[in-house]
């Protein structure tokens, strides 16, 4: 993928605050989903505890049946430090080094992290949106922000997820019996868009698979080093 560069990363945590608050005026999710999604890749990021080299998979899947098209990867030395609220600034620069080598331009990406549904509305997936001009959804396994009724135990059961009095994503579950996925909107895409792709992407397990095989091969990464 080409895609021109929206911002340098040397900056203080202070700085990365103001710029996040800047970039989430620019995003956008009152667009519905592509009238034909071909295909859909999923991002995760992997490195050891206390390590400073991340590794960035980006794995594109074919719909309606799942088939894998490309894998990629790629690794960095970080430098920006974990800061809650903060995460794509240390992880999305090996994210984009990763989509630079990805040939099947994806017509929607997942990725394992939030959308809109951060304290200043501009989690990873919304970061990565704008920076590839694509629609994004971050799918995360755990909340970041706002308020929700519990979830049904049935697969495809939802509930809004609620901050600051607006709808920013959707509590779904995606398997029965098992902990929701928390879905928000990133970038080009509303919020019933994003859980009704979610839930095409879903095999046997809790994640989609675009996002669980880039786990996969994420740590595959990591532990070939």
């Amino acid at each position: 993928m080409v895609f021109p560069e929206l911002h340098g990363w040397d900056m203080t945590a202070k700085e990365a605050i103001a710029l996040q608050e800047l970039l989430a005026q620019r995003i956008r999710v009152d667009c519905r989903l592509p009238e034909r999604v071909r295909y859909v890749a999923g991002v995760d990021v992997s490195y050891r505890r206390g390590g400073v080299e991340f590794f960035a998979a980006v794995v594109v899947l074919q719909l309606p049946d799942m088939a894998v098209v490309e894998e990629v990867t790629a690794s960095a030395r970080v430098t920006f430090p974990y800061i809650p609220g903060l995460l794509s600034f240390r992880e999305l620069p090996v994210v984009l080094q990763a989509f630079k080598k990805v040939q099947a331009i994806p017509d929607v990406v997942l990725v394992d992290g939030q959308g809109i549904a951060h304290p200043r509305h501009l989690g990873l997936a919304s970061h990565l949106g704008l920076w590839l001009d694509r629609p994004t959804i971050g799918c995360a396994k755990s909340r970041l922000c706002g308020e929700h009724d519990p979830a049904g135990r049935q697969r495809g059961d939802r509930v809004p997820l609620v901050f600051e009095n607006a709808i920013v994503g959707t509590v779904l579950t995606t398997r029965n019996g098992i902990k929701p996925l928390y879905v928000s909107p990133g970038h080009l895409l509303d919020v019933p868009a994003s859980a009704d792709l979610v839930m095409r992407c879903l095999g046997r397990y809790r994640l989609p698979e675009p996002t669980r095989l880039a786990h996969h091969l994420a740590n595959q990464a990591r532990r070939n080093r």
